[in-house]
């Protein structure tokens, strides 16, 4: 039998973790752990991934990433899972990144699409959110849906 190579839609979240089902906390947290790796030099994987984009455009692309994952973390521990975080580095308080309406919007609709399919009960919990809660690390402003997202 051929194998198949996976694969891999790296999918950093504009939207609060809170809209994420189990299965999608626990693959934010594995995929944000790598996107610091990543800011970091620590790996060559995904090193031109258009996720990382707003990250890298950040004054400070690793401690924006250590907020990323702490946000995460949270969501995590208020639903009684433990996630280790201590592989979150560089944790310093910063400033919010602006994010677009649109690219909330857009990531809603694709989230909402997913958990149709995956997680009917959790997607009804949320089916009549219009415009959901972003990540604590971003503050929405207006515009459309940025260049840098595969649509």
């Amino acid at each position: 039998m051929a194998s198949r190579k996976r694969r891999f839609d790296m999918r950093l979240w504009t939207l609060h973790p809170c809209y994420l089902d189990a299965n999608g906390l626990v693959a934010a947290w594995r995929e944000a752990l790598l996107a610091q790796k990543v800011l970091a030099g620590a790996t060559t994987g995904y090193a031109h991934h258009p996720q990382l984009a707003r990250f890298r455009s950040h004054c400070q692309p690793v401690q924006a990433m250590a907020a990323f994952l702490t946000g995460i973390a949270e969501e995590a521990q208020r639903r009684g899972y433990h996630f280790d975080t201590s592989k979150i580095s560089g944790r310093k308080p910063l400033g919010q990144i602006e994010e677009t309406k649109g690219q909330l919007l857009y990531e809603w609709a694709h989230l909402r699409a997913k958990l149709r399919t995956r997680a009917p009960e959790f997607y009804r919990c949320f089916r009549k959110v219009k415009t959901p809660d972003p990540h604590p690390l971003f503050r929405i402003i207006p515009g459309d849906i940025r260049e840098w997202e595969k649509t």
